[in-house]
């Protein structure tokens, strides 16, 4: 019985030996089952580790986070079935490399926008702390030095991550646990890049033709051109003959035996007669001065018009607009609006106030700058700002600071009415090419006192240089 078993598992053993032997060979022959890159590994590794433990937070938060965090989950997905393209294949063109980095780009995209159409979240600071800092995906795009580039995609986030820290601190812990390993994923990706990544993308130079390590991921657009159509045919014959036939170079031999005929060259001329002479016959001169005749042409359309109107085509008109393009608010070509506000800001916001006309901007809230550009009749009001307020080739504007204010720049407007309040009296106004400034200074009466600012100029020659003042008005 005992010598069976033995027969037994000594044949088991072979039947496992010639089936590894088999796995190996069929390993051999087919070169798409190789083992992954390491660096290839090393990304499973941090996808199954911090981001894991941050998706699963993001799952007990729930709502909007949830929402995002599977989109960030597909964002990290597609780049890591880019790099397993980058490991089997050599360098692509350019236009190729931009084809394959397209999905991984337009899932960034959206995720931006699914933070901007949720500004109103009370999870906003979880969602712009992604939002922020997802572009440091596109280290795959950077050379030589990729792994600075997410240490600073991870700054950009850290502010809103710092607000999640100081808003849950003492409230909740999951929400702590959160920023941190959002924080820790972003960390872990930078030391990842420097390890396998270090000056750039690690193409496989030995690798295969990029289109066939990445079937099903190359886009059908961005095959490669056809060929260029064929050289155009020779010129027809005709071209290089007369209308008789005859060639080019027979017909200027031609022109010039007629030419070198000499007194001969005249026989062929026609006799005038003293009837067909026009000095003996005034009566043909008056037939000769017959007045001239435009030739006909072609009627023009009949094109009407209302008076009043201008002679030149006036530009299209474009739509409205008020909305934030990532950190400018954008109000631009509205016509007397009176009730222009945005009161959702932020310090590192800034307002952009473009070709309006008759219309009043109020900005609420602490922000970076404003700038205002070819505006007519408009006016702002603003609470504090970090930098300065701007306004280019402006006429009839006002401005009005609540706040504080460092610097008020004025340049090509006609006519600037500028109000300031008791904080913002430190201001300082810089002007060039502009006319009819006025600044009203708030007294302890609670009136203001208009000060114009000087607009002539003495510039005197000292002997060393030139010395330039402004003429006061008396």
């Amino acid at each position: 019985m005992a010598a069976d078993l033995a027969s037994l598992v000594s044949r088991l053993e072979n039947v496992a030996i010639k089936l590894e032997k088999a796995v190996s060979k069929n390993q051999q022959l087919l070169p798409n089952e190789d083992v992954m890159n390491p660096f290839v590994l090393a990304y499973d590794e941090l996808l199954d580790g911090p981001f894991k433990s941050f998706h699963s937070l993001c799952a007990k938060l729930g709502n909007e986070v949830l929402i995002l965090a599977d989109m960030v989950e597909s964002a990290v997905k597609t780049q890591r079935q880019f790099l397993v393209t980058v490991s089997k294949s050599r360098q692509p063109p350019e236009n190729v490399l931009m084809s394959l980095l397209k999905p991984t780009s337009d899932q960034i995209q959206a995720i931006q926008e699914f933070r901007q159409k949720n500004r109103a979240s009370v999870y906003f600071n979880h969602l712009s702390a992604v939002s922020e800092s997802i572009p440091a995906l596109g280290w795959v795009t950077v050379a030589p030095t990729p792994a600075p580039y997410v240490k600073e995609m991870l700054d950009a986030g850290q502010f809103y991550t710092n607000r999640v820290l100081m808003d849950y601190k003492d409230k909740d812990k999951n929400h702590v646990d959160w920023a941190r390993t959002w924080l820790q994923f972003l960390n872990e990706l930078q030391a990842y890049i420097k390890k396998y990544h270090l000056t750039g993308l690690n193409w496989n130079s030995s690798g295969s033709d990029v289109k066939e390590a990445s079937t099903g991921f190359f886009p059908a657009s961005s095959c490669p051109p056809p060929p260029p159509p064929p050289p155009p045919p020779p010129p027809e014959a005709s071209i290089l003959t007369g209308s008789g036939g005859q060639s080019m170079e027979d017909s200027r031999a031609a022109l010039f035996r007629e030419i070198n005929q000499g007194e001969n060259i005249t026989k062929g001329l026609r006799t005038v007669t003293a009837a067909q002479q026009t000095h003996k016959n005034p009566e043909l001169r008056l037939q000769a001065t017959t007045p001239y005749k435009n030739p006909p042409t072609t009627a023009r359309p009949f094109k009407p018009y209302s008076s009043g109107t201008a002679t030149t085509p006036s530009k299209p008109v474009k739509p409205p607009r008020t909305e934030l393009e990532g950190k400018k608010w954008v109000v631009e070509y509205h016509q007397g609006r009176k009730d222009l506000v945005i009161d959702q800001t932020q310090m590192n916001h800034t307002v952009q106030v473009y070709q309006c006309n008759d219309c009043l901007v109020l900005v609420k809230g602490k922000i970076n700058a404003i700038t205002v550009d070819t505006c007519k009749k408009t006016s702002i009001v603003f609470d504090d700002l970090v930098s300065s307020v701007e306004f280019i080739n402006c006429e009839r504007i006002q401005a009005q600071c609540m706040g504080k204010c460092p610097t008020i720049s004025v340049d090509k407007t006609d006519g600037a009415q500028l109000f300031l309040c008791k904080d913002s009296l430190d201001v300082q106004i810089i002007s060039s090419k502009s006319s009819e400034i006025n600044v009203s200074v708030p007294q302890p009466s609670g009136d203001y006192m208009e000060f114009a600012v000087p607009e002539q100029f003495r510039t005197v020659w000292t002997g060393k240089g030139i010395h330039t003042d402004c003429v006061d008005k008396m």
